[in-house]
Parts: structure tokens; sequence; C-alpha cells
């Protein structure tokens, strides 16, 4: 079996045929999802418990959703105040693991906070955010995509555009692409792109026509709260004209590539409007997949000696 893990953490330490293993289970999770009655038994008797230290109403529901149609029971403590009630992570582990928990789903401000937990519990861990660090489970999705609409990563030209520093997806999404065979292209504001990266495979540039120039998937990072950027760039109109993806960039392309990016869009800003609404946009097939792939993690680590 190519995937037998206790957690989910990183996609840094995951083989390219775990990772594969997993999207295949995503694409049998989705017939269950075309179903009338999409319930299975796989997780019966089960139970996930999902901690959101950080709001993420869509990710929460993806895994809420995925865990009930696999039977599972779910606690979701991100409705309570016991997060802040009960301490810290390893208490918490430990009181979960008293409790019987199968699984935790953790999403956290702090980078290595997946990690840690996973350490001190018996339950298993998906990691669903951690700080700057990443988000693997939500890089599943966007790999889901791309296979779906590719076939494949071996040789395919990736460009990220945007916040490579701060986003923890992208990082996730770096790592999964070298392993699998793409080819990585870095741009955006030099501040924005640590240095570091041009070191693990990935060519780094500041031109975004180039960057895009002949590109099978362009791949856009969500900006956060415009008023944290003074210190990274001048405004956000000076972001929009050098790096915002229009129909101008979107030509020099491959014809059939496609446009992706985690939502919500700032519209304008990251993409243009006819951008979005073009067939090459695959903003609403990254959210359908969320589901299936999430529900495939749950299932194989289910299948793991060592889970709970």
């Amino acid at each position: 079996m190519f995937f037998k893990r206790k957690d989910f953490i990183s996609l840094k330490d995951i083989s390219s045929e775990e990772i594969l293993h997993i999207l295949n289970a995503a694409e049998t999770m989705k017939i269950v999802l075309h179903q009338a009655n999409k319930k299975a038994p796989h997780l019966r008797g089960k139970s996930v418990i999902l901690m959101f230290y950080e709001k993420s109403t869509r990710a929460r529901m993806s895994y809420e959703l995925a865990a009930q149609y696999l039977s599972a029971n779910i606690v979701d403590m991100t409705l309570t105040y016991a997060l802040r009630e009960e301490g810290n992570l390893i208490d918490m582990g430990n009181l979960i693991d008293q409790m019987g928990a199968d699984f935790i789903v953790i999403r956290h401000p702090m980078s290595g906070s997946a990690q840690l937990l996973a350490e001190h519990t018996r339950a298993g861990v998906i990691n669903a955010g951690d700080g700057h660090n990443e988000n693997p489970s939500q890089s599943l999705l966007d790999l889901m995509t791309i296979k779906t609409q590719k076939g494949g990563f071996e040789g395919l030209k990736i460009t990220i555009v945007g916040d490579i520093a701060h986003s923890r997806l992208t990082h996730s999404n770096i790592w999964a692409f070298l392993k699998l065979g793409a080819e990585v292209t870095l741009v955006g504001p030099p501040t924005l792109i640590p240095d570091e990266w041009a070191r693990f495979g990935p060519r780094v540039t500041y031109d975004t026509a180039d960057a895009v120039k002949g590109a099978d998937v362009i791949m856009v990072v969500k900006i956060r709260d415009a008023g944290t950027y003074g210190q990274y760039m001048p405004s956000i109109n000076e972001y929009k004209n050098l790096f915002k993806i229009d129909e101008r960039l979107l030509k020099l392309a491959k014809p059939d590539a496609i446009v992706m990016h985690p939502g919500p869009i700032n519209r304008g800003i990251e993409l243009s409007s006819r951008v979005i609404g073009s067939p090459q946009c695959m903003s609403d097939d990254q959210i359908a997949n969320g589901v299936a792939v999430r529900m495939a993690l749950l299932y194989l680590l289910s299948l793991s000696d060592d889970s709970v």
C-alpha cells in the first residue's frame, strides 16, 4: 500500500507515489458524491474533531461534509470556547485522546502546530494549515484539478503568481509539483518571493509576461489584507499593474492553459473579470474537488495500522 501514515502533515515529506495514491482515491470518492445517496460506511464508528483556530468557512465545511459522507461522528470545536480555555496543543491532544477520538483536523496560526499535535496524540492529525508553513490538504484539491484537466504533471509548465512568502498553500504546491515532475516558475514582487525557493528548483522572475509565456497552468496566489503590504510594495495599484492576470497575459500562455485561484478572488487585482468568467478559469472546479480529496484523506488514514 502506497499510503500508510497515522497523520497527514506536509507535502514536503511525502513521496510522489503517495500523492498520486491519494488523488486516485479522491477520484473514487467523486463517484460517491455523484450518487443520490452520498453516504458511505467507511468511517462508521469513527470520530472526527475539527479544531480551527483560524476562520475558514469553506475549508471547515468541506471537512465536515467529507466526514459526514463517510458516516463519521463529528465534533466541531470551532464553535465553542474550548480552544481558548483548554490551554496548549499538547494538553488538548491529551484531552482528545482520553475521550477516544480518532482524527483531528487542525488549522492554527503557528507554523509547526500540526506536527507538534501529531507527536503528542494517538489520534490521526490532518494539517488544514499551519502558520505560513503549509496547507497540504488544500494543495491536493489543486493537484486533483490539474490532473483532471491535464492528465498528469510530468513536464507541465506551472507559473505561480503573487505572494509566495506568506502563502502556505503555495509552499505545499511547490513541493508537490517538483516531486511530480512539473517545471515551476515563481513571479511576484521581489519582496514577496523568498530567496531560498530558487535553491529548491523553481525558476524565479519578476516579469509576469516572461513567467506566463508558454505556461500550461497559471496559479494566482491570493493577496491578503492590503493594509499589511506597506512594507512589501508601494501600493495595491502597483501590484495590479504589474502582476494582475488579464486577457493579454493569458494569451501568452498555451491555448489550453488553465487559470487557478484558491478564492475568494480579489477581482480586478489578482485576476481580471474576463479571465474569471472564461472557461479557462478553474476556481469552481477547485472547490468541487475539495470534499472528494478530504474524504480520500480520512479514508486512507483510517486504513493505517497506527491510527486509533
